[in-house]
């Protein structure tokens, strides 16, 4: 493709977690924008990364909680020192002071259901002394040392409140769909809100802020006669929360199988997992649980539920959701055409990245079943070359056709975003690929072809093939998993594995064809 005709002085970035961070990056790299900043409404780098160990009440959530349009979160105001686990985020003249607090869906006990060495970011390391799997106090130390040299342009405690189209009124930006964006934010501290103009927005704020709760027959009822026991994975901090209580958790992906296996130490035996489908992570099996079907009724007469193959469950103590959550973008609801329909998805994105009737405004990080750095990252690579010209896009109905076709295959709901394995290597290998053939400039790093992405070769697609396998050898290990450090220690090779394959083809070669 011929590079574009964008003329992108401005950028605004919505969010300084991973996403946003890595955004940056790639954008200063380019040395073209002449502004590059970053909004986040909590007092430090890190998103969802930063840990609220008392913070779990928010009016956002509703039993049930069917509605994606959420709202502008409210900032719950902590000192520093109440939150000792994200002091390295602060600057230092913050520390020991009020901090605006956010709150994140982390739990006490919360290790990555990815390993380190496919999860992290192209140009950083892990510290080799963390474990396999890192804990999640590790991740915000990786975040925070990762976002080190674009920290300087994040302006913290600011919220953003609604982001709206600035039509061009003259002949200066004739491209078109390149009018301008008005975003509004909120200095938290002050409440002062203010209005800019800038070319280009990004949005990083992830997408766990919304928890869904389905309407089941008598939920209602239930949860107003038994007000407290029906909540989310998002609140969810400790198990020892749950000591001696009949517990139903419902939901059976990472955070489904991870709170179920923690309840399991302290609850009454066995936990009852409630579950729709099998799971993609293939967990092993736990005769601490019992797998049951979907609810199909809530009792309040009995403070009991009903299955779907007919068993009833009394005296359940609580119940703990473990569903997922919406698209939620409340500060875009003004745009039309509209983002947001009934949360399972962005609507008019083109791969899962541009917005195609205005790409000036983009999103990172919306796929799932991911491994979410990397796709982040490679994102990045494509929007920084795309906004500094160095890319085109296609014409707006290529990008219409590509979400046509990705409906057809995958529906207009909750699997329009899912990558499962391969697509999530082919994803990233793709939008790196795109972004490596963008013309070298000069003055750019990499001998003029700016950032290098990151691309996974064959033995990446080979650890991401086999990480639930890998994950379930590490959980194996109990408490003696805190001690592995690479995935050798729980039998996995990949030389070996190349042995066996080249084994393997020699003994197929050698068997004689039978007509």
């Amino acid at each position: 493709m011929a590079s574009s005709n964008y003329r992108i002085k401005t950028i605004a970035i919505i969010g300084a977690g991973p996403s946003g961070l890595v955004a940056a990056k790639y954008l200063l790299a380019e040395k073209t924008f002449e502004r590059i900043d970053v909004f986040e409404q909590r007092s430090s780098i890190g998103g969802i990364w930063n840990y609220t160990p008392e913070d779990r009440d928010e009016d956002i959530f509703t039993v049930p909680q069917t509605d994606p349009s959420g709202k502008i979160d409210k900032s719950i105001w902590r000192s520093s020192s109440q939150l000792p686990h994200i002091q390295n985020g602060f600057n230092e003249e913050r520390k020991g002071k009020k901090i605006a607090s956010f709150i994140s869906p982390l739990y006490e006990r919360l290790e990555t259901n990815i390993q380190r060495g496919l999860m992290g970011f192209s140009d950083l390391d892990w510290p080799q002394e963390s474990q396999l799997f890192p804990k999640h106090e590790t991740v915000l130390e990786y975040i925070e040392k990762y976002g080190q040299d674009v920290k300087h342009l994040v302006k913290f405690e600011t919220q953003v409140v609604d982001v709206g189209i600035e039509e061009s009124s003259t002949d200066e930006n004739p491209i078109t769909n390149q009018d301008c964006w008005k975003v509004k934010t909120r200095d938290l501290e002050t409440m002062e809100e203010k209005e800019e103009i800038y070319d280009v927005v990004i949005v990083a704020n992830g997408h766990f802020i919304v928890p869904y709760v389905p309407d089941i027959e008598g939920i209602k009822e239930w949860n107003d006669k038994y007000p407290g026991i029906i909540s989310h994975s998002k609140y969810f901090r400790k198990p020892e929360e749950f000591e001696g209580k009949k517990v139903v958790v419902v939901g059976n992906s990472a955070s489904g199988i991870d709170v179920s296996s923690q309840l399991a130490t302290y609850c009454k035996l066995p936990v009852l997992c409630s579950q729709k489908s099998t799971s993609m992570l293939f967990p092993a099996p736990d005769p601490r649980k019992l797998e049951l079907p979907q609810i199909s009724a809530f009792i309040p007469e009995t403070r009991s539920v009903r299955f779907e193959n007919g068993r009833v469950e009394s005296e359940i103590d609580a119940i703990v959701f473990c569903t997922g959550y919406f698209y939620s973008l409340p500060f875009l609801k003004s745009l039309e055409p509209q983002l947001i329909r009934d949360g399972t998805h962005v609507q008019h994105t083109y791969l899962h990245l541009f917005y195609s009737p205005r790409p000036t405004l983009s999103f990172l990080a919306l796929p799932q079943r991911v491994i979410p750095f990397p796709v982040a990252e490679a994102q990045s690579a494509v929007l920084a070359r795309v906004y500094s010209g160095r890319l085109s896009l296609p014409p707006y109905e290529e990008m219409r056709e590509w979400e046509d076709k990705t409906i057809k295959e995958m529906g207009s709901g909750r699997l329009f975003h899912f990558l499962p394995f391969p697509k999530d290597a082919n994803y990233i290998n793709n939008l790196s690929n795109w972004a490596l053939a963008a013309p070298s400039r000069e003055g750019l790093g990499n001998k003029g072809k700016g950032k290098a992405p990151p691309t996974w070769g064959p033995c990446e697609v080979w650890a991401r093939e086999n990480f639930p396998k890998i994950r379930r050898a590490f959980i194996a290990k109990g408490e003696e998993r805190n001690k592995v450090r690479c995935i050798k220690e729980l039998g996995f090779n990949y030389e070996e594995y190349l042995k066996e394959m080249a084994m393997d083809k020699g003994k197929l070669c050698q068997t004689p064809n039978v007509a």
